[in-house]
């Protein structure tokens, strides 16, 4: 029998308690149907923490649903951090635990960045630093809920920044050593269906409405 590695940086929601669907707030949308506040659950959880519309999100008018990925944050704080302790079960800590996921999130979509950039063959002379990078998050991930919550995250954003930024631009170089450098610039409503952005950085640039066709 083949067994399949578990990747932690993928959402599994059979070893979550839900965290994403009582957690964060939000509001009446293009993506969400409803207002909800924070840590209540949705009206279409169902007693076992599942979605009951699950199949039916979209139409339903929950496209957010839909798109919102964890990184598998999700089931770290059910069964790392919190031990695989239920909130319900467990209310005294329910909110904390909901502190906690945002947290965990931005570390594992920070680790998922870093993945990324040492798969890019054109930067294997940053891939000793972005290794380390990795080890660091992990390690940040594994701290207990207090120290979770206290984490300092535009320090880790800060210092992990640098390094993807420098394996971005030796692989947009390895495509093209002349591509535009648009990083903030303001392309709000901008018609770019000719112009030729391979391997463009458009790193903070403004292109809503932009035609990108």
């Amino acid at each position: 029998m083949t067994v399949v590695p578990v990747d932690p940086l993928r959402a599994d929601c059979s070893r979550c308690f839900a965290l994403c669907c009582v957690a964060p707030a939000f509001a009446a949308s293009a993506d969400f149907a409803i207002d909800k506040p924070a840590g209540r659950p949705c009206p279409n959880l169902a007693d076992d923490l599942r979605c009951s519309i699950h199949d039916a999100l979209r139409p339903r008018g929950f496209a957010g649903c839909v798109v919102y990925d964890c990184f598998g944050a999700g089931q770290h704080v059910s069964q790392v951090t919190f031990g695989g302790a239920d909130w319900r079960a467990r209310p005294g800590t329910a909110q904390q635990m909901f502190a906690v996921l945002p947290v965990v999130r931005a570390l594992r979509e920070l680790a998922w960045l870093v993945r990324e950039a040492l798969g890019l063959a054109a930067a294997v002379r940053v891939h000793p630093d972005l290794a380390v990078a990795a080890s660091h998050l992990e390690e940040l991930t594994s701290l207990g809920a207090v120290e979770l919550v206290t984490l300092d995250l535009a320090r880790v954003r800060g210092s992990v920044n640098p390094v993807l930024v420098q394996a971005s631009d030796l692989a947009r170089a390895a495509v093209r050593r002349d591509a535009p450098d648009r990083r903030g610039a303001d392309l709000v409503g901008r018609d770019l269906r000719k112009a030729d952005l391979r391997a463009a950085s458009l790193r903070g640039a403004l292109l809503l409405g932009a035609d990108l066709r």
